[in-house]
C-alpha cells in the first residue's frame, strides 16, 4: 500500500511541524507554486509505521547473506560510522581554513598513504565520488599522459570480454574507441588476441585481476610487458581488490593507474546509489595528472594540493574533495583491520569462495572454470540444468529469495551462459555458508522434481515474479492524484 492510500482529508501532524502558509518575501514571484503541493494527509505514527514496514521488506547486508558477485557486499562495522560522525569531523565546514582542520586532513592523508601502500602506487587522490567516477579519472589521466607526450594518435582502449560493463562505457566517455580482447578457455587473456590488438593506436588496457570470471590471470606480468612495449598503459579496475588485499599489489603487477571501490574492499556503505568513494592511485609517470584536491604534508602540517601546484592535473571531480564521510569510514576500517589484518581479508574471502565452490559442485552445480581455483568469487553455469529441466538462472535466483538469501549476480559475465556469480566475502561464518548450501541443495532437488515451483518463485515475498521486459521499458514510479479514483 502506498502512503497516499492511507491519506484522509484533514489528518495532519502540524503540531510537531508547523505549516508556513506565507512564502518568504525574498522568493521571486516566478518561483512560487501556483497549485498546492500534493502530499498525503497522515499522522506521524502512520508515517513511521509505513516506512518502518517498508524497510523490513528489504534484503540488506545487515539482515541477510548477500553473495552478490563482483560487488563485495560485506558487513560495515558500526565503529566506522560512530568515529566518522565525531563532531570534529561532522561539524567542520569544507571551506574552513586548513589550520582548523588538521585532524581531519591528517586522517585523509593517512588514508591516502594506506591506499598507496596496499596498491603499490606512487600517489593517491581521494576525490572521485564513486567507483565509476574513479574509473573515469583513471582513463582521463591516461589520455592526459599521452596528450602531454604529443602522442594523440593513441585512440583505442583494449578491454577483455570478461570486463565490468562500466569499463567500455568509461573509455567511450573519454573519447576512446573500444576494442575487445578474447579470453581463453581457462579464463586468462588470450595473448595472441592481445598481440593482434596492440599497436600505435593503443592508449591502454583496462583489466580487473582477479577478473570477473573469478580467476587470477596467470599471464599478468607478460601482459604488462607487452602493453608497455607497445606504448600503452595498464589500468586496474579495483572492484576485485578484496581477493588480493595485502597479498599482491597491482603496482607490482605493472599497473599504471588504479581506482578503488571503498564500498567494496574497505567496507563503507554500499547500494542505493550512494554515497560512494572511488579513490585513484597512479604510478610515478602519472603523478602530475592526479585529480585535485588531495592532501599533502610539509613538516608535520597538512594542506590541500590544488591546481596551483599541479597545473597538469585533470582537475576537480567534485565541489570540494569527495565524500569525506565515506572516506573517514574507510580510514577507520583500515586502521581497525591494520597491516596484519589485511591479508586475512584475502585469506578468508578466498577460503569462503572455494569452500562454497566445492560444496556446490558436489551437489551437481557446474563450475564455469572447473580446472581453476576460485579467488574471492566464482562462476557457476546452469546451462546443463536448463537443458534438462527448463530451470534458468533467474528461476534459481528468485527461489533463493524465498529461502531467505539475496540472489547472487546473474547473467554476468555475458560470455558464460546461465551464470551465477557468487561472492561470499570474508565476513560470513561457516554456519551461514552451510545454510546457503542447504538452500541450494533444496533448489537443486526442486529443479528436478518440481520445476514449476521455481518458475513461480518468489512465492513468499510482497512482490511476486514481474514482467521484467515491461518493467524495464515501461517503468512508472509516479503517483498521480487521479489514481485515487
Amino acid at each position: 500500500m502506498l502512503i497516499f492510500e492511507r491519506s484522509k482529508p484533514g489528518r495532519t501532524n502540524s503540531a510537531h511541524m508547523p505549516v508556513v502558509s506565507t512564502p518568504p518575501s525574498d522568493v521571486p514571484e516566478t518561483l512560487l507554486r501556483r497549485t498546492p503541493l500534493v502530499l498525503p494527509e497522515v499522522s506521524e505514527l502512520q508515517v513511521v509505521r509505513h516506512y518502518t514496514r517498508l524497510s523490513q521488506r528489504n534484503f540488506a547486508i545487515d539482515t541477510h547473506f548477500y553473495p552478490l558477485g563482483s560487488c563485495t557486499m560485506k558487513y560495515n562495522p558500526r565503529i566506522a560510522n560512530r568515529l566518522a560522525m565525531l563532531p570534529g569531523f561532522l561539524d567542520r565546514h569544507p571551506l574552513a581554513p586548513e589550520t582548523t582542520g588538521q585532524g581531519m586532513l591528517a586522517s585523509l592523508f593517512e588514508l591516502q598513504e594506506i591506499l598507496r601502500e596496499v596498491t603499490g602506487m606512487a600517489g593517491v587522490s581521494l576525490t572521485p565520488m564513486a567507483g565509476a567516477q574513479g574509473e573515469f579519472a583513471g582513463v582521463a589521466m591516461i589520455r592526459a599522459y599521452h596528450k602531454g607526450r604529443h602522442d594523440e594518435g593513441r585512440d583505442q582502449i583494449l578491454i577483455p570480454k570478461a570486463a565490468h560493463g562500466t569499463n567500455p562505457a568509461t573509455a567511450a566517455m573519454c573519447g576512446y574507441e573500444v576494442r575487445e580482447i578474447d579470453v581463453d578457455d581457462q579464463g586468462d587473456i588470450d595473448l595472441a588476441a592481445l598481440d593482434a590488438a596492440l599497436g600505435p593506436r593503443t592508449a591502454g588496457l583496462m583489466l580487473t585481476n582477479p577478473s570477473t570470471l573469478g580467476v587470477f590471470d596467470r599471464h599478468i606480468l607478460e601482459i604488462a610487458r607487452r602493453v608497455h612495449a607497445a606504448g600503452g598503459l595498464l589500468y586496474y579496475d579495483g572492484a576485485n581488490l578484496n581477493a588480493i588485499l595485502g597479498k599482491v599489489k597491482p603496482g607490482d603487477m605493472g599497473f599504471d593507474v588504479i581506482h578503488l571501490n571503498l564500498h567494496k574492499t574497505f567496507s563503507t556503505p554500499h547500494g542505493g546509489g550512494g554515497p560512494g568513494a572511488g579513490p585513484v592511485g597512479v604510478a610515478e609517470r602519472l603523478l602530475p595528472f592526479l585529480p585535485v584536491p588531495y592532501v599533502g604534508e610539509t613538516r608535520g602540517q597538512y594542506h590541500w594540493i590544488t591546481e596551483k601546484t599541479r597545473p597538469q592535473s585533470i582537475g576537480r571531480l567534485s565541489t570540494f574533495m569527495g565524500n569525506t564521510g565515506v572516506l573517514l569510514r574507510a580510514y577507520v576500517y583500515a586502521r581497525v583491520v591494520g597491516r596484519e589484518g589485511m591479508p586475512r581479508i584475502a585469506d578468508y574471502a578466498t577460503l569462503n569462495a572455494n569452500y562454497l565452490l566445492v560444496r556446490l559442485a558436489r551437489l551437481g552445480y557446474e563450475p564455469a572454470y572447473p580446472k581453476r581455483r576460485a579467488t574471492h568469487e566464482f562462476l557457476l553455469t546452469l546451462k546443463t540444468l536448463k537443458e534438462r529441466t527448463g530451470v534458468t538462472a533467474t528461476d534459481v535466483a528468485k527461489r533463493l529469495l524465498d529461502k531467505g538469501f539475496h540472489a547472487p549476480t546473474v547473467y554476468f559475465p555475458l560470455m558464460v551462459p546461465e551464470c551465477l556469480l557468487i561472492e561470499p566475502t570474508e565476513t560470513e561464518s561457516r554456519e551461514e555458508l552451510d545454510a546457503f548450501v542447504t538452500a541450494m541443495e533444496e533448489i537443486w532437488r526442486e529443479a528436478h522434481e518440481s520445476p514449476e515451483v521455481l518458475k513461480a518463485a518468489p512465492e513468499r515475498l510482497p512482490v511476486r515474479r514481474v514482467d521484467e521486459v515491461r518493467a524495464a521499458r515501461g517503468l512508472d514510479l509516479a503517483w498521480r492524484p487521479e489514481a485515487r479514483a
